[in-house]
Order: C-alpha cells, then structure tokens, then sequence
C-alpha cells in the first residue's frame, strides 16, 4: 500500500519495529510469543515524511505537530535524545505517554485527567484513526502528530531520528552536533543494519523466541555481535568517527535496558552488561553525556516490560533491581579521547516539565 493508503513497508536503512514489542499495543490481546517460530517483527510504518519541501504534505514547521513518545520504548528513546541533543524542544513539543498500554494503544495516563492537554485525546489511536479510520496496524510510538487535524503524520522511527537531523537544521540550537554527517552515513548505515538486527531486534528475538531452537539461534547471534561491539570500541571511544553520531543513539537505548530487563525477563543472560567490561564503559560514558542519562527513567522502563509482556511475566510483578548506583561510577573512556560533540557543545538541562523524576534514576 502507498504512504497516503495507510502505511508503507519501510525500505530505508533496516532499521525498523513492528506493532509487537514494547513499542506499540497489539492486536492480540497482550499475546507476544508464537509457541515453536522465531519472532519476526512487522516493519510496516506510515511512512510519510515531515520535510523542508513539504513533499509529503507535511513541511518543517516549528510548534505545528506533536512527538508523542513513551519513556519506556527504546525506540521512542531515540527521538527524544536526538531532540535534545539538537535541540528541537520548541520546535517539536513533546507528550509523554505512560509506561504501559492495552492491546490496542498507549494512552496519556500521566496527564492530568488522563488526556494530553495539547491534543485533547486519551488514546494515541485517536490521531491514528483520525487519519485512516480503517487502520488495522500496531498504535506505536513514537508517532508525529499534525496539531491542526488532529492526524497521525509518520511513526517511521528510524526515518524520523534521522530527519531531525538532515530536515529540521534551521531549527537546530547553536552548538548542536552532527549526528549525521554526510561523509560518514555509509558507515553509520552499516553499522546501524547490523545493531539493529542482532541487538536492538536480537534482543526481542531472544525474548519472544518460541522455540527452544529459536531462542538459542538469536541468543548466540546477540551474544556474537557484542562481542564483535565490544572488539570495535575497545580502542575507540564511539562507534563511528570520534564523536557522538546517530549509531551510539541506536545501541545506547538497547544497552541502557539490558540489565533491568533484556537480561532476565527476555533470557539475554550469558552475561550483564556490567560484566562486558568494554560495553558496560561505553554505556556509562554515554548516560554520562547530557542528553542521554537525562532521559532514562528506568521505573518507566521495567513497569513496562514486566507488566505489559503477560504472556513472559504471567503474574506483572516488577523486580526492585538492579541497584542502579553503578551507573555513576567512573568510566575511563576520556583516555580514548574523542570530542562528544564535536566542534558543537552539550545540550541544556531538560525543560520544565520534561525531566525524568529524580526516584526512577541513579541519583534518587
């Protein structure tokens, strides 16, 4: 089907979700494990794109659509470390959806009376179904939504981190980084296909297995590729180049739930990360770096997972651990050199109303 049919198979760089998993309500009534297959995820998305040209019907506007986003989504956790990071706040306003969802949608539960304030609605599939009042796919976040209509505009995410980036430059702050520099977006697209396939999805491919043979074949191609990542950044500071690009965003959001969660509730468990001495550096100087471990709640995080995913964790009763103190110990990776933002600087404190309570991160 065609962008304005309904949604459209992405075809962009690998990088895609699905409307099973943690990022979207599914059709099925909480039901996440096929009993005897792999886990295979849905990359059908609305691919229309928000643009400077408007070619889609949509063009770059500051203050006209709305990010929806849910704290707990790795996904969405991209969109909103890329938003801080060029900061687009007031470009793109931001609604935080809650931590879990029904079978068909997330809902704004944190808001007051339990409806967004800005959009009016208590269910992101009102704006999905706004637009195309048939849609049949997974509500996933994160989604754009066109203020003025009311409509669903894209819930492309891996399209949409790297349109902040290349399409909404006139909005960027002073001081805001490359996160997608034209001279290394072959390599970072190399990279990126293969993080997602083996971990950002190998992750759930071990957690969703249905087989015994299935979740072994997707445990040791997860397992590969960290070593493989850990080979790769043990004498360079980030992943591509020797500054902070759209392919540490995509592994840190994956790395930064793998203890809380992917580590016991999806079976992720030949190790921690705090016992991959090189991944477990990496992943603290990133949550180190404003703009990343500002944005992790980590209560949001496992509610989620462990609560939603009834068919893994029949009875939702959320673990108290890991400590989190560990976080805030000393990385060592500044011996690598590298410059995080490069010619660029830090991003400012979280808005007013955007920071994540002090209780669901290291330092409360």
């Amino acid at each position: 089907m065609g962008r304005e049919a309904g949604w459209a198979v992405n075809t962009g760089d690998g990088d895609s979700g699905g409307d099973v998993g943690d990022e979207a309500g599914t059709t099925t009534g909480g039901k996440y494990v096929e009993p005897g297959g792999e886990f295979t995820r849905d990359q059908r998305y609305i691919a229309t794109r928000i643009t400077v040209d408007g070619r889609d019907g949509y063009p770059v506007e500051p203050g006209r659509y709305r990010l929806v986003v849910s704290r707990a989504c790795p996904w969405a956790n991209r969109m909103i470390i890329v938003r801080r990071l060029l900061g687009l706040e007031d470009a793109l306003p931001m609604a935080v959806a809650g931590p879990t969802h029904d079978a068909r949608s997330w809902t704004f539960d944190l808001d007051p009376g339990g409806r967004d304030p800005v959009l009016g609605i208590e269910r992101l599939a009102d704006a999905f179904f706004a637009r195309y009042p048939g849609y049949e796919r997974g509500i996933t976040v994160p989604a754009i939504v066109d203020v003025p209509t009311g409509q669903v505009v894209t819930n492309d995410y891996a399209q949409m981190t790297l349109d902040l980036s290349t399409e909404w430059t006139a909005y960027h702050r002073d001081g805001a980084p490359q996160l997608y520099p034209e001279r290394l977006r072959a390599e970072i697209d190399e990279v990126n296909a293969v993080v997602f396939a083996d971990v950002n999805n190998g992750v759930y491919r071990c957690g969703f297995a249905g087989s015994q043979e299935a979740y072994e074949k997707a445990y040791h191609r997860l397992f590969d590729r960290l070593d493989w990542l850990s080979d790769r950044l043990a004498n360079q500071r980030y992943l591509v180049g020797d500054t902070i690009t759209e392919a540490d965003v995509r592994l840190f959001t994956t790395l930064v739930r793998f203890d809380p969660v992917y580590h016991g509730h999806f079976k992720c468990n030949r190790q921690k990360l705090s016992e991959m001495p090189v991944l477990w550096a990496y992943a603290r100087d990133l949550f180190a770096t404003p703009g990343f471990g500002d944005t992790i709640d980590f209560d949001h995080i496992k509610r989620h997972y462990y609560e939603v995913h009834r068919d893994i964790n029949p009875t939702g009763v959320v673990p108290l651990g890991p400590d989190l103190v560990n976080w805030l110990s000393p990385h060592g990776r500044e011996a690598l050199g590298g410059r995080p933002f490069g010619d660029g600087t830090p991003p400012p404190p979280p808005l007013p109303g955007e920071q994540v309570p002090p209780e669901h991160t290291p330092v409360g």
